[in-house]
């Protein structure tokens, strides 16, 4: 509370008779008279350190004083309009549960990270509450059991409500992992997976190589898939390792081209120079179809 605010509210406890005057006058006059939106300024001037001095009761909370200000001076507006003098209730009792309502209602509407429900709001609230009450009872940190005795609920309702505390201010990702580590939250977010650029490729390729003739299939599934050698291949069908070579050639070259003609773009980095596929491709990005 600043000095001038200090010196405002204490004139005003000091002289409450003025304010009430302009209160009582304000209720008399007609909304259409242009001089009652003068005095209705004058009496939410009056007031405004009353409400600025309620404000800075939560400026512990981490939220901008001149915030907290403002929603203190929007309670305090709804209660000079509200207020009705001839009830005998001082506006001072009438205008702090308004002021302070409003002031809550910034906290629960404007300042949670993640929204969640009113209810649960106003469960962490009781929680805390509760937490502090039972620790002076128990001369003790209250266990989750105690808890739920205490405010009537299940063990599971009390883990929610502790978890709602970690909605209104999430953790920040330059925070470190653990003491004494230098590694921060930010470190074990993974990066973009390389394989995903891929998976249209993978899909695509699979398909083409079921179309293939069976003993072009048959081939590249003892080379790629079998890890033979093409003389190896060779033996076992019965042909010479140079047709081997020649078919080996004219499979990836097929399924180079089928790629290209149904529209898939080869980005990997293998296929920068634009030449044919070689024979790491197929068995890395889609031999397993053959299988």
């Amino acid at each position: 509370m600043t000095t001038s605010d200090a010196m405002t509210t204490s004139r005003i406890h000091s002289d409450p008779a003025y304010g009430q005057a302009l209160l009582v006058a304000l209720s008399g006059m007609a909304s259409a008279d242009p001089a009652r939106t003068r005095l209705r300024a004058s009496t939410i001037e009056w007031y405004l350190p009353v409400a600025a001095h309620l404000a800075r009761r939560y400026s512990y909370r981490g939220e901008p004083v001149a915030d907290l200000i403002q929603a203190a001076a929007i309670g305090l507006i709804k209660a000079v309009d509200r207020y009705d003098p001839s009830r005998g209730v001082p506006f001072t009792s009438y205008a702090y549960p308004t002021i302070l309502g409003e002031i809550k209602r910034h906290f629960r509407d404007t300042t949670w990270a993640v929204r969640v429900p009113r209810g649960l709001q106003e469960g962490r609230a009781h929680l805390a509450t509760t937490m502090e009450t039972l620790a002076g009872q128990l001369r003790r940190i209250p266990t989750t059991a105690d808890l739920a005795t205490a405010l009537g609920i299940g063990i599971t309702e009390v883990g929610e409500l502790q978890r709602v505390a970690e909605a209104y201010r999430p953790s920040s990702p330059h925070r470190l992992t653990s003491e004494g580590e230098e590694s921060s939250l930010l470190d074990e977010i993974g990066g973009n997976d390389p394989g995903f650029d891929s998976v249209d490729q993978r899909l695509t390729l699979r398909m083409l190589l079921t179309e293939l003739p069976a003993r072009d299939q048959h081939i590249l599934r003892l080379r790629y898939g079998g890890g033979l050698t093409q003389t190896e291949i060779a033996t076992q069908i019965g042909v010479s390792q140079m047709q081997i070579s020649r078919l080996l050639k004219r499979s990836l070259t097929t399924l180079h081209n089928r790629m290209i003609v149904d529209g898939t773009e080869v980005t990997s980095p293998r296929h920068a120079t634009g030449g044919p596929w070689r024979a790491h491709d197929v068995h890395s990005e889609g031999a397993e179809g053959l299988g």
